[in-house]
């Protein structure tokens, strides 16, 4: 986005969250609590201003917010349910790139070409969209689900196990690198929707292989190095 932007000559600044709202606890409007939980996977949420600072900049831009995100994509929807929810009944604007006439229809995957011509393209929120994204994400956050995914009737709840048949499914009895049965779960339930990112989905390979579900040769939590395969 900030690199379409540069070469559509605009200077707009880029806000982007670096969290996944679509898997986690979100009980806690606190930052912390989303970078406490982070910590287990990733060793750069030990920067623990940099979502604090995200939602600060939020809260007191005086500029005008304009809202990228796709309804195919449980990530960028969860974020727009959520920053919907902070926001209230201030006014912004959203390009909402569901609707796009060919893929991906998602913003994390548009290149830089496809983002300019959105430019402009943007309307503002309406008061019936605003309170029924934020009816619906405090809803999600009772619900305080481990993963949260894309319905056609929206963003929905799901169990810790929702991903573990599609993983189940793509493992075969003879060995398969674990980075390429995590990505070929991905495209898997990528259509039409975009479900889930890979540090997830190996959370549930771990989670497998000590059930006993999937054999593993290496380490698992090396998805690069590792391999499994069925039991047999």
């Amino acid at each position: 986005m900030a690199k379409a932007l540069r070469d559509a000559g605009r200077d707009e600044e880029v806000l982007r969250s670096i969290d996944d709202l679509s898997c986690g606890p979100i009980d806690s409007d606190d930052p912390s609590a989303r970078t406490r939980w982070w910590s287990q996977f990733h060793s750069d949420a030990e920067e623990k201003d940099l979502l604090a600072k995200f939602w600060s900049r939020v809260a007191t831009a005086d500029e005008r917010l304009v809202v990228w995100f796709s309804r195919n994509a449980a990530q960028e929807l969860a974020f727009f349910l959520a920053l919907a929810d902070r926001l209230g009944d201030r006014p912004y604007d959203i390009v909402d790139v569901t609707t796009l006439p060919r893929r991906p229809r998602t913003v994390a995957l548009l290149n830089e070409e496809r983002l300019s011509a959105l430019f402009d393209s943007e309307r503002p929120v309406t008061a019936q969209k605003r309170e029924e994204a934020r009816t619906r994400w405090q809803r999600l956050r009772r619900e305080n689900a481990p993963f949260r995914v894309v319905s056609p009737t929206g963003l929905v709840s799901a169990p810790i196990d929702y991903f573990d048949s599609w993983l189940i499914a793509r493992a075969t009895a003879d060995w398969k690198r674990s980075v390429s049965l995590i990505m070929e779960t991905i495209g898997y339930n990528s259509e039409p929707y975009y479900q889930v990112g890979d540090v997830m989905l190996l959370t549930r390979v771990v989670a497998l292989v000590e059930a006993g579900k999937l054999q593993v040769d290496g380490d698992p939590w090396d998805m690069l190095s590792s391999r499994l395969r069925l039991p047999g």
